[in-house]
């Protein structure tokens, strides 16, 4: 069995994210113990994926969290819904989230229609936050990307439009609030200049095979009684359950594949 929290994973999270895990394992067990069933084999520990499709799709899934983009299209099949945390972002229901769109704090370019003739940093063609809130953002205004650079990760597309690599990015709103937090050279070198509609948050997943009712109640638990301390670093505040058809609702842009390149 295997478990993990990858998404908004860094060394400044690690603890509290492990201590999550621990109460929600030690909640596994205690149900299964007074239920008289023997449970699964419980990881004691979070793992780090080096591969994140490998993880999300091993048939030994306990517990990781993905994004919305890849849930509702290569996992709604493979994988199991347990709920989604929220975060308490500003101008979001529970449960939701949205991108900020960051420029350099020197740029004066902050329209839409500024935004289509600039170079779009990108983490994944396979992020809702990186790739798909924004697309319908522009598309929205009739617009969209030309030029785009794969990153490989929220931080990077940031550090990419500080350096001058890129012109604009979409971020995760709760990613955004932790480079404010723990980046601030990079926070200080770019500006806000507007935030997508929200759409359903980072979903916690399970095998396709595992159901979800334990694992459900396990991290709900887990998260309302974080200490302060641990709610502080991770900003979850609750635990939600979302229709899965509100994650298939969101509609996936086409990546346009011929006009984007990878920066280390």
């Amino acid at each position: 069995m295997t478990a993990a929290l990858p998404m908004y994973d860094r060394p400044e999270t690690e603890a509290a994210n492990q201590k999550l895990w621990c109460v929600i394992r030690a909640n596994l067990s205690e149900m299964w113990r007074d239920a008289g069933e023997r449970g699964w084999s419980l990881p004691d520990r979070l793992t780090q994926p080096e591969d994140l499709w490998s993880h999300w799709m091993d048939p030994g899934l306990t517990l990781s969290q993905t994004c919305g983009l890849p849930f509702r299209d290569r996992l709604k099949d493979v994988v199991t819904l347990v709920g989604t945390a929220d975060y308490g972002l500003p101008d979001c229901p529970p449960g939701h989230y949205n991108s900020v769109f960051v420029i350099r704090a020197d740029d004066g370019r902050d329209r839409p229609a500024d935004w289509a003739g600039m170079t779009l940093a990108c983490n994944s063609r396979n992020s809702q936050s990186g790739w798909a809130a924004p697309a319908n953002h522009l598309a929205a205004e009739g617009l969209g990307f030309d030029d785009i650079v794969l990153t490989g990760a929220h931080r990077a597309s940031a550090n990419a439009v500080a350096r001058g690599e890129a012109d604009v990015a979409g971020i995760d709103a709760q990613t955004w609030r932790m480079i404010c937090r723990w980046d601030p050279e990079v926070a200080a070198a770019l500006r806000e200049v507007g935030r997508t509609a929200p759409t359903p948050g980072l979903p916690f997943i399970t095998a396709g095979t595992h159901p979800a009712g334990d694992l459900r109640l396990a991290l709900a638990d887990a998260i309302r009684s974080l200490s302060d301390e641990d709610r502080a670093v991770l900003d979850m505040q609750d635990f939600v359950v979302l229709d899965a058809d509100r994650y298939y609702a969101v509609p996936t842009p086409p990546f346009p594949k011929a006009s984007a390149r990878k920066i280390d």
